[in-house]
């Protein structure tokens, strides 16, 4: 059984894979994401490598086995939904789950799992769109047509946000500020050469929402 540290090391690793595409994350990337020290990454992963969780080269970087794979899935699945609980259930803020799901996703009891999924109705996405991966270790990809809101030009098509690449605290805050969720339809008025900023108007709204570049890159619609 992995311990807590473990299962954090593993969820990161298959996290900073899926954005990046590769399936080697190298130290550094590893200990910017845990904001801890690269030498406790290299401790980390030889000791992860020595239980068969992860395949460690030095200079390279660490992959996931599929015994890791299995560890850090199983993981993502308890966080996501747990998240889906504390804002469906108990009425947490989107903003606020994130570090509650953190210590509730080492809860390691199967049973307890099955019925918490079987009472919030078998969700398929937590609260920020991220896919919440089956009981028997599937990850439903994103839709192939999901696609940066920065990169979609100004037309009448209706969009919908479907996920977040930022869930950071402050920029769900911002977010919710500008009446952007996952399920939001809109559509891109206009878009400024200039710096990237966005114009968009929200289904049933009158008025425009200016959205920053920055902003637009974190925001996955389809």
């Amino acid at each position: 059984m992995a311990t807590f540290t473990e299962e954090n090391y593993l969820k990161a690793i298959y996290k900073l894979a899926e954005r990046s595409g590769k399936p080697d994350v190298s130290t550094t990337a590893l200990a910017d994401a845990l904001d801890t020290r690269a030498a406790s990454v290299t401790e980390m992963l030889r000791r992860l490598a020595d239980k068969g969780a992860v395949r460690y080269e030095k200079y390279r970087g660490a992959s996931l086995t599929d015994v890791g794979r299995s560890v850090a899935v199983l993981t993502i699945r308890r966080h996501r939904l747990w998240e889906v609980f504390l804002v469906d259930k108990l009425g947490f803020s989107w903003d606020e789950v994130h570090e509650v799901a953190e210590e509730m996703e080492h809860l390691t009891s199967p049973l307890l799992l099955e019925r918490l999924d079987a009472f919030l109705g078998h969700p398929v996405v937590d609260p920020h769109g991220d896919p919440i991966p089956s009981a028997d270790g599937r990850v439903r990809p994103r839709p192939a047509a999901q696609r940066p809101l920065a990169a979609v030009q100004p037309g009448p098509a209706r969009l919908c946000v479907t996920g977040l690449l930022d869930t950071g605290t402050a920029f769900l805050q911002h977010l919710d500020r500008l009446g952007l969720r996952p399920g939001t339809t809109l559509m891109v008025v206009e878009r400024l050469e200039y710096d990237g900023t966005v114009r968009v108007r929200r289904a049933g709204d009158v008025a425009e929402t200016v959205v920053s570049r920055e902003t637009a890159e974190q925001v996955l619609v389809q």
